[in-house]
């Protein structure tokens, strides 16, 4: 399977392309506006596989180039650019192409973060408005610890929650998040719910902020 990460050199990008890239056998491709920071990005996740004796092939490409032909496209760019990014590459993706967004509106005030929905009631709601027609949109990876993600040192034992209208396209987000060990998906149901699932993300930076070695926080149910 052919991911594309846009925004795949930023901090949950990074993690999500090396796990991926360490655990699975899909062919990872980054993202960014800029195709040479993406190709220099590509460069490094290469690297630090190779440090682990896993030769993996990853490329970097400007968005709408590695969009082309992918088969899940992850936007992993902060929630004020999401509409942006899915315009650019509107014209890259249709009903093959599944639109995963981890993203998380937020807004910083007295003791911490509060969520800050857009008037669409979720970020991926406002994605699902943006993406074009038949295009199925899923919410997932929006609670994980971006460094936690990236440290293939670090075991996750994680859970992620996956929202999403598209029975089809939300199992196939499902189980791409479990071939990343340690990683559980659960059906948080419809894209409805999303606003429930993404303001959990300002708790858990709260309480990392707040409580000492809780840098990399995430939530695990049982």
């Amino acid at each position: 399977m052919r991911i594309a990460l846009l925004g795949g050199t930023g901090d949950i990008g990074e993690g999500l392309a090396l796990r991926w890239a360490y655990h699975t056998d899909h062919e990872v491709v980054v993202g960014s506006r800029d195709p040479e920071k993406a190709r220099a990005k590509a460069e490094e996740y290469e690297t630090e596989l190779d440090s682990r004796g896993v030769e993996e092939k990853v490329t970097g490409f400007e968005n709408a180039m590695a969009a082309d032909r992918a088969d899940v496209v992850v936007l992993a760019v902060p929630a004020y650019h999401v509409v942006d990014v899915v315009e650019e590459i509107g014209d890259r993706i249709d009903e093959d192409t599944t639109l995963v967004t981890p993203a998380v509106g937020m807004q910083k005030g007295a003791g911490g973060f509060r969520y800050n929905p857009p008037d669409a009631g979720s970020v991926t709601a406002l994605v699902a408005e943006a993406a074009p027609e038949g295009v199925p949109v899923v919410g997932a990876f929006h609670n994980l610890a971006a460094d936690r993600l990236a440290n293939l040192d670090v075991e996750l034992s994680l859970d992620t929650l996956v929202v999403g209208d598209d029975d089809d396209a939300k199992r196939n987000v499902a189980d791409l998040a479990a071939g990343i060990e340690g990683l559980r998906a659960l059906d948080a149901g419809p894209l409805a719910n999303a606003a429930e699932v993404e303001s959990l993300t300002p708790l858990l930076v709260n309480l990392a902020i707040h409580n000492d070695g809780m840098h990399d926080v995430g939530v695990r149910f049982e």
